[in-house]
């Protein structure tokens, strides 16, 4: 039986929803994960989009709208309610318009690693030969490089280490795309050299189906099943490379936006005087951030463990039994 049984094409559209999909085939603690990674997902990326509604003041905003300028390293208080910076920065807005940079930063990076990956994973698994050992050899090679090392190279490169908000998101994202690339490729060239013998794909090419209609139309789609858990994998791992860069100094410039990892590092001085909500509210918004994609990405692959399917089969063979016998029973 296959899983595609376990959703009824007859039912509502919003039931056959990809997070619908995936609650409603979870159980005990995979759906608890699941739940709370999407609800906390959800949030940060509410965050981002209304981030200009939700904060108080602008990421760089050194005084409020009557001139007077904010505290320098003040306490958490009214008026500022985790405080602010040595820069006379408010915390809070910092860590609102952080949100943005993230998600944003994220999302580029993961989508154009997936196209580039995905691309490069199919011609390279089915076409084979010197094109498959040129970029088998050159995504090695990639794989070999510490990634926060490899992102610090590409961001000097692309960007000498600091830019504008737009300039810096996308000398991130760059970083972040090149480290991630080889691991979408290996995923999908492997399943393309896997499918590319197949009986259905052999029965393509005998009747003369163009190659590359083979390709997307049927290596493809049975070739990218896995890349969802990688996807959630790689989007934690991306929060933290991000923060590691601003946290070095390559990532956004400090009057251009916002970013945890910057505010992190200008922290560091502020420890030693007994200010800590510098640090920890967006360390904070790191840890939530990368705990809730991680939620996602762990019950994504528990609920693609086969035993996981037999046991939510098992159940629904069960109740069914039990359903049709107390009908028997009512109906003696």
């Amino acid at each position: 039986m296959s899983d595609i049984t376990l959703v009824d094409r007859h039912e509502p559209l919003w039931k056959r929803l990809p997070v619908v999909v995936q609650l409603r085939r979870s159980t005990g603690w995979q759906r608890a994960m699941l739940i709370v990674g999407v609800v906390i997902c959800a949030l940060y990326l509410l965050v981002a989009v209304f981030a200009p509604l939700i904060a108080p003041y602008g990421f760089g905003d050194q005084q409020g709208a009557d001139g007077v300028n904010f505290p320098r390293t003040g306490a958490p208080s009214a008026e500022h309610i985790w405080g602010t910076t040595v820069g006379g920065l408010d915390v809070f807005s910092r860590v609102v318009y952080g949100a943005r940079t993230a998600v944003l930063v994220v999302i580029v990076a993961v989508v154009v690693s997936i196209a580039i990956g995905v691309v490069l994973g199919m011609v390279s698994g089915y076409i084979g030969g010197w094109l498959d050992r040129v970029l088998v050899v050159v995504a090695d090679a990639i794989y070999a490089f510490p990634s926060l090392l490899l992102a610090i190279v590409v961001s000097i490169v692309v960007s000498g280490g600091r830019s504008t908000y737009w300039g810096g998101i996308t000398a991130a994202a760059i970083s972040i795309t090149v480290v991630y690339i080889p691991q979408y490729f290996r995923v999908v060239r492997a399943e393309a050299v896997r499918l590319k013998n197949d009986a259905f794909v052999e029965s393509a090419r005998v009747i003369g189906t163009n190659p590359w209609r083979i390709m997307t139309r049927h290596v493809l789609r049975n070739s990218t099943r896995s890349l969802p858990l990688i996807l959630t994998l790689n989007a934690s791992d991306a929060v933290l490379t991000l923060a590691g860069l601003g946290f070095l100094g390559f990532g956004i410039g400090p009057t251009q936006g916002a970013e945890w990892g910057y505010d992190l590092s200008r922290a560091l001085s502020d420890v030693a005087s007994g200010v800590w909500w510098t640090g920890v509210f967006p360390g904070i918004a790191i840890v939530l951030l990368v705990l809730g994609v991680t939620f996602i990405g762990e019950s994504l692959n528990d609920i693609s463990d086969p035993r996981l399917r037999a046991r939510r089969r098992l159940k629904q063979l069960v109740s069914t039994r039990d359903k049709a016998t107390n009908a028997e029973g009512a109906a003696a």
